[in-house]
């Protein structure tokens, strides 16, 4: 048995006053997500908890990148024929959420999944290193497979098909975009009275409650 009970820490580092954070929870993220990459400590700020409800009944978490974020709301890419493309394509209510720890700050996002059109995927697609495409066709992700040789010798295949070659993106594979109707946004404080502010959109506004800690 491990004890974790003397595991604890202060925070102290900021706090969230609804007077002075922006009405829009887009603007108050873009503000947290710039203030996370300057502070460091996180080698991959735009990674995200994606939990979706499996076709199993039960929920599932994992982390995925963000690649953009809008006024709409967040997108990232993926394999549509995945286990959680399936689960969204059966039940599109997703949850994302984000953790700072340097900057002792929590993101959740409640919202739904819908595909991007084709020409964000697309133009994303080709951003991709020539290898990250590669992986793209190679792989059906979530199937089981033999061993990893199976992949390994899929890419070598296809690195000779395609060399010199622009590589058309699988129909299979491509970008989500959520769409939040719930932001809670959650700032560290002392003696874990933390500050909690959640944005509902009703009605086309976003309404902003404090929660207790």
């Amino acid at each position: 048995m491990k004890d974790l009970s003397n595991y604890r820490k202060s925070y102290e580092k900021s706090e969230l006053i609804e007077g002075a954070i922006p009405d829009n929870p887009f603007e108050l993220f873009s503000i947290w997500f710039h203030e996370a990459e300057a502070i460091g400590g996180t080698e991959e700020v735009n990674a995200m908890t994606i939990a979706t409800i499996g076709q199993d009944g039960f929920p599932k978490s994992r982390i995925v990148l963000l690649k953009q974020f809008t006024s709409e709301g967040f997108i990232f890419f993926t394999n549509y024929e995945s286990e959680k493309g399936k689960s969204i394509a059966e039940n599109p209510n997703v949850c994302l959420s984000f953790f700072w720890p340097y900057a002792e700050r929590q993101v959740i996002i409640k919202g739904k999944a819908e595909k991007t059109s084709d020409q964000v995927s697309d133009e994303y697609f080709h951003s991709r290193p020539f290898g990250s495409q590669l992986g793209a066709v190679a792989s059906h992700q979530s199937e089981v497979i033999l061993n990893r040789e199976v992949l390994e010798n899929k890419i070598r295949t296809l690195e000779t098909e395609f060399s010199g070659k622009e590589i058309t993106r699988p129909s299979y594979w491509g970008g989500y975009l959520v769409k939040p109707h719930e932001i809670e946004f959650w700032q560290g404080r002392p003696n874990r009275l933390h500050d909690r502010i959640r944005f509902q959109l009703q009605d086309l506004v976003w309404k902003k409650d404090r929660l207790s800690s």
